[in-house]
């Protein structure tokens, strides 16, 4: 007993793989919560290793330098510690360390979605296997708590769709597209002059990072277990001032979304007979929706249950002390054993996937944005609206410019609903006619 007369708290030890940005984040936060935690929940975690690279680098942790370690194989192997937590990204260590990890009965606490979205079911396998735990909030959205949202407090509904700004960057690139009009490379060098974008920023303007993070939210929300290769995935390296500015001129705003929605079967003979649409692209949406004004490096996602109707969960979807949030809460989940018996509750990875199958991107139904550059002549606009009228494509609206000085002319329209390789081939037509000049731009529209 303590000499308050109240239980001595609950020692967990704690050995963290990697401590970057993200790591030094979630130490931090232990080290300044432990005392009001220990009175919170009668539990001590302390950071007995910390491997990293090079152990012998300053640090801003009051650590003494004999917790780092360049040994990761022993820190996962070491029987005094209690629960892992992995901030060293990638597939490979990562991978290998945490199976070692859960073996040996370990709790995990990951923010690798890359690593969950393509390895997941044969890691939450081995969790399963072991008795132990994984805890994954902190890999999609930092420290917004959707995962635990959808897991828990949505358990009761059947989760009709999600859509997600799930990319502090590319909406960052984006926002300053709209606000500022700058052209995308100029708003992309603003990001990473600001620390919103990295040095290579592949995988967040390609639509990568995105999508993994889109594989684990639908898992949770469709109960099984989805592959990364499904994803139809597009980036916002080709979006265009232009665009952005026409896209408002017609009442939309131009974002990166990551959309996971179930469809049902249509009448059409050329659809598929339904299944789950899982996609991430540049996507205009209407002004007034609830994603529109999300942003700068914020996030958001927007889930429609059958119970709840629309539900949004928003906030820094990125950063040190907001993914470090999420990873200090996973680890309290594990202390106090709620993570484990959650865990052991997930089916998902266990589920058929036979009465949901990913529809293929070229039956996804959609309504588009396209823009053609072409001659300023008379019948260019009856011309094109055949093309589209044969593969069953109809126009909804329509903007044409002025011509400049070279005699073309900007063409904007949006289409009403159609299936996408109807749409693409109508595209293909019009493009190799001999007034159109270079090739189009195109977007999905979610209304």
């Amino acid at each position: 007993m303590a000499t308050n007369g109240s239980p001595s708290p609950r020692t967990f030890r704690v050995g963290m793989l990697g401590c970057g940005i993200v790591g030094t984040g979630a130490a931090k936060l232990i080290l300044n919560a432990q005392p009001p935690l220990r009175d919170k929940t009668g539990i001590d975690v302390q950071i007995t290793r910390v491997a990293v690279r090079d152990a012998r680098k300053a640090r801003d942790l009051p650590l003494k330098p004999a917790v780092f370690t360049t040994d990761c194989e022993a820190l996962v192997r070491d029987p005094e510690i209690d629960i892992v937590v992995e901030v060293i990204g990638g597939i490979e260590p990562a991978r290998t360390l945490l199976l070692e990890a859960l073996k040996r009965g370990k709790a995990v606490v990951t923010a690798n979605k890359a690593l969950l979205a393509t390895h997941g079911k044969e890691l939450f396998e081995a969790a399963l296997a072991a008795h132990s735990s994984i805890g994954f909030e902190a890999s999609v959205c930092g420290g917004i708590p959707v995962i635990g949202a959808i897991r828990d407090g949505l358990v009761a509904n059947r989760v009709e769709s999600i859509h997600g700004i799930l990319n502090g960057t590319t909406n960052y690139i984006l926002t300053r597209m709209v606000e500022n009009g700058a052209p995308y490379a100029e708003a992309l060098k603003e990001a990473q002059e600001k620390g919103f974008a990295e040095a290579d920023p592949t995988l967040d303007v390609n639509g990568t990072d995105a999508a993994h993070k889109l594989v684990l939210l639908s898992d949770l929300a469709f109960h099984s277990t989805f592959n990364f290769k499904e994803v139809h995935v597009e980036g916002i390296e080709n979006v265009q001032a232009d665009d952005v500015r026409y896209a408002a001129q017609l009442g939309y705003a131009l974002k990166l979304l990551a959309i996971a929605k179930r469809r049902n079967p249509g009448a059409d003979p050329d659809e598929v007979p339904g299944g789950l649409e899982m996609r991430v692209h540049p996507t205009l949406i209407p002004q007034n929706h609830p994603l529109a004004n999300v942003r700068a490096e914020n996030n958001a996602v927007l889930v429609q249950g059958d119970a709840v109707g629309e539900v949004m969960f928003y906030g820094r979807g990125a950063g040190m002390l907001p993914t470090g949030s999420a990873i200090v809460a996973d680890i309290m989940d594990a202390a106090r054993g709620s993570a484990r018996q959650t865990f052991t509750k997930l089916q998902f990875f266990q589920n058929p996937r036979a009465d949901l199958p990913v529809i293929p991107a070229d039956k996804v139904r959609s309504r588009y944005y396209v823009r053609f550059t072409v001659k300023d002549q008379p019948g260019v606009m009856g011309k094109v609206a055949t093309v589209l009228g044969e593969h069953g494509v109809s126009i909804a609206s329509v903007i044409q410019k002025e011509p400049d000085a070279s005699g073309t002319v900007p063409i904007v329209m949006l289409t009403h609903l159609t299936i996408e390789d109807r749409f693409r081939e109508a595209r293909k037509k019009i493009e190799a006619l001999s007034f159109v000049h270079g090739g189009s731009a195109v977007f999905r529209v979610e209304d």
